[in-house]
């Protein structure tokens, strides 16, 4: 119900939303006298502010045509590599000059939690220079239709194994946020198989993999509802008339909301700041506003038995950290990684995974070699500078091609890494 009236909300809403894009045109418009005083610019600014309110925010592009390597600016081309109905695995293809040396293939599997895979925007960037860079664009469950049938967490993890077959040998893998359990799972049972197109290098960063420690507000939600009250309060069938009618689904709309109101006083003040920008004409800063507000308001469904199996495995029953995590009745045993090289990233301000959370893989993969595993924390971000930002670009990424290069199985030995916290190099993990 709650979906069809978030819809009957949007319906509604378009002709108010239709009025605000014409006038905020209007007073924008540099022919009308009024754009150039302080009042038209005020109209204009309230008119932005409403329209944008009540838009409903697409799916964005990356956007990422080019990339600089070397002294050389290349272009970059979007080119879908493998696919299923729920996931389509993109390669960010480089038009390399002749002789150049192979690059790392890099598989990055986005978070499945809400938000599209635009949101490592800034992670990709970052790594195209270095890299052959594959990410995970998982597709909006509400998209998808009946007919094309489920997907459970043991499914997500089926399609991570299926995305390394499908790139080969030697491919390093990185989990942001979400993904960090059940990329960590799938490792595990490769591994188990004695699988030889298992990764040469695994990064976990800012994932939830034991939530006992430093439990956040997300993860105390968890604990104080029972998993019934999620299924009866947060699960609804996709409304018509979109392709997933009747899918049972968790909405991304819902998710948005959980967000927002853990720091609500926040976006409140940046929405002033936003006006009181448009009405200065400091355009820098209001552009830097909407790039911001677009990529974190366009949200996606995910299925209802995903998103339940997920709450039920990781926040609540903390399956994997206790080595009672079960991947289609066989058990999870992250014992058995030995091959694949352990590195896990924190932020030391991050309220969505708190710090020691994604550290505890170093602890629960006890058979990976003490110089073949590090640790990362990052000082002074909070979870989105863990994968975004001027901090990542200098700090974190600079580790993690390094880490990447240093465990290449195609590559040569060399001394063992120790860990780094917060900035200071410390004994292994």
């Amino acid at each position: 119900m709650y979906y069809q009236l978030y819809e009957f909300n949007h319906a509604a809403m378009a002709p108010w939303h239709a009025m605000a894009d014409q006038m905020r045109i209007a007073f924008r418009n540099p022919l009308n006298p009024l754009s150039h005083t302080y009042f038209g610019r005020t109209v204009a600014a309230g008119f932005e502010v409403l329209e944008r309110t009540t838009r409903r925010y697409g799916k964005p592009e990356f956007g990422l045509s080019e990339t600089v390597i070397g002294d050389k600016t290349v272009s970059v081309h979007e080119k879908i590599v493998w696919q299923q109905p729920f996931c389509n695995l993109i390669h960010f293809e480089r038009c390399l000059p002749a002789g150049h040396r192979n690059d790392p293939k890099i598989l990055i599997v986005a978070p499945m939690s809400g938000h599209y895979a635009t949101l490592l925007r800034g992670t990709v960037e970052a790594l195209l220079p270095h890299a052959e860079v594959h990410i995970t664009d998982w597709v909006d469950a509400r998209m998808v239709p009946l007919a094309e049938g489920g997907f459970d967490l043991d499914d997500y993890i089926d399609y991570v194994i299926e995305m390394l077959h499908a790139l080969g040998p030697d491919t390093h893998v990185i989990a942001v946020c979400q993904p960090a359990v059940p990329v960590l799972a799938a490792v595990s049972v490769m591994e188990a198989d004695n699988d030889p197109l298992s990764p040469s290098t695994m990064t976990l960063m800012g994932g939830p993999i034991d939530t006992r420690i430093n439990p956040t507000a997300v993860n105390q939600l968890a604990k104080e509802k029972p998993i019934e009250w999620f299924r009866d309060n947060v699960v609804m069938p996709v409304p018509w008339p979109q392709p997933g009618f009747m899918r049972m689904v968790y909405p991304g709309f819902l998710q948005l909301s959980g967000f927002m109101s853990m720091n609500l006083d926040r976006h409140v003040i940046a929405h002033k700041e936003f006006f009181a920008h448009l009405v200065k004409n400091d355009g820098d800063a209001a552009e830097k506003h909407r790039d911001f507000y677009d990529e974190y308001l366009a949200v996606m469904d995910l299925t209802a038995e995903f998103y339940l199996q997920t709450v039920e495995t990781v926040f609540m029953r903390h399956a994997l950290p206790k080595g009672e995590m079960m991947h289609r009745d066989r058990p999870v045993d992250t014992t058995a990684i030995r091959k694949v090289a352990l590195l896990t990233v924190e932020g030391e301000n991050d309220d969505i995974s708190g710090v020691g959370q994604t550290e505890a893989a170093q602890t629960i993969c006890t058979n990976i070699p003490d110089h073949m595993r590090l640790h990362y924390m990052q000082p002074d971000v909070g979870h989105y500078g863990v994968f975004n930002g001027s901090r990542f670009r200098k700090e974190i990424a600079p580790r993690i091609l390094s880490f990447i290069e240093e465990h290449a199985r195609t590559g040569k030995a060399k001394p063992a890494p120790r860990v780094i916290r917060g900035g200071k190099a410390g004994s292994a993990a």
